[in-house]
């Protein structure tokens, strides 16, 4: 009995025993609200210390959330990137045909802060889509033991993951490419920590092994039209009269830097994009281009994470890969018009 508070002290709060525990005030307020999402080693923890504090639990169990918030987390890179619009899109009309609602996550390209929005957003969602992630596969498989998760445009073993099928897209370029002359061909390479930048790396020297071209890398770059002017002051150094970019933002500020240094497009280099965005289709010339189906990508993730919340899982922890196509505009002409 030693060890017992008297009556008449006060009861200790939730912020006493987080530090007694070392962990957060909102750790603590989970291991007694919904335990799921607390390791049971830290859930017995704080309820060790808790009863030894004599916290007292009862105020937790009044606060405690519905068990259905009808939210849908969808954590994006980069929200001011087109890419991601018609995604956005795409997710908003399926949770809302589903009586849902999204929280957005702009993890601004910076994985630590993809981390932290993701660990708030945990707290108020009934499943999570992750699009073009930066976290590492295990950090995502961590988060995907919390809340219903389906991953997009990256594959993450374990996790039901729907991309777009990129060695398609890169062949169907590179056939263009080599139908209009071009034998010396260079990759922009996007950011080294992105899934899909190597992909289409590896989609690239592939399909130039088997036409039988030349491939030639530049970068990486940021996915933006900054990392394109970057990589414009080099391109056409090494005798590469094509450019394919990692998306169509680096292949805006390779037109730009290009016309900067008085070298016609596509006169001189052919360039071609990758996405489809609506930017790709107000420059001059308009660039060709490898289209995602952007919108059907965000529809199909909601719908299968609220498939997992409603327990029917259509899908396994696999790769669902959708079709890209070509689209052809001004920015790629013959060689010959180059020479």
């Amino acid at each position: 009995m030693s060890d017992a508070r008297p009556e008449d002290s006060k009861p200790a709060t939730i912020y006493q025993v987080a530090e007694a525990a070392g962990v957060s005030p909102s750790t603590v307020s989970r291991a007694f609200s919904r335990p799921g999402r607390v390791s049971d080693k830290t859930a017995a923890r704080i309820h060790q210390i808790a009863q030894e504090l004599g916290y007292r639990t009862e105020a937790v169990f009044r606060a405690e959330r519905p068990a259905r918030t009808r939210m849908i987390g969808l954590a994006i890179s980069d929200i001011t990137n087109p890419f991601y619009f018609n995604i956005i899109r795409g997710a908003e009309k399926a949770a809302t045909d589903a009586g849902f609602s999204i929280v957005l996550a702009d993890a601004q390209e910076s994985a630590e802060l993809e981390k932290t929005l993701l660990d708030r957003t945990l707290q108020v969602v009934d499943g999570l889509v992750v699009v073009t992630s930066r976290l590492s596969d295990t950090a995502l498989r961590g988060v995907s033991k919390k809340v219903p998760t389906v991953v997009l445009n990256r594959q993450v073993m374990g996790l039901p993951c729907i991309g777009t099928d990129n060695a398609r897209g890169m062949r169907r370029a590179l056939e263009h490419l080599g139908e209009l002359g071009h034998r010396h061909i260079a990759y922009v390479a996007g950011p080294e920590a992105a899934w899909v930048d190597g992909m289409r790396w590896r989609a690239f020297r592939e399909a130039c092994q088997e036409l039988q071209l030349e491939d030639i890398r530049y970068g990486p770059v940021v996915p933006t039209v900054k990392g394109g002017l970057q990589a414009a002051s080099e391109i056409g150094s090494r005798g590469e009269t094509a450019v394919v970019c990692y998306n169509d933002l680096v292949a805006i500020g390779v037109l730009r830097g290009l016309s900067m240094r008085g070298i016609d497009v596509p006169g001189r280099i052919s360039v071609i994009g990758f996405d489809n965005t609506f930017a790709s289709d107000l420059v001059t010339p308009a660039i060709t281009t490898v289209a995602s189906p952007l919108r059907q990508l965000g529809e199909h993730g909601v719908n299968a994470v609220l498939a997992m919340i409603r327990k029917q899982r259509p899908m396994g922890p696999s790769m669902a890969m959708m079709p890209m196509e070509l689209v052809v505009r001004e920015s790629t002409a013959r060689l010959s018009a180059a020479s």
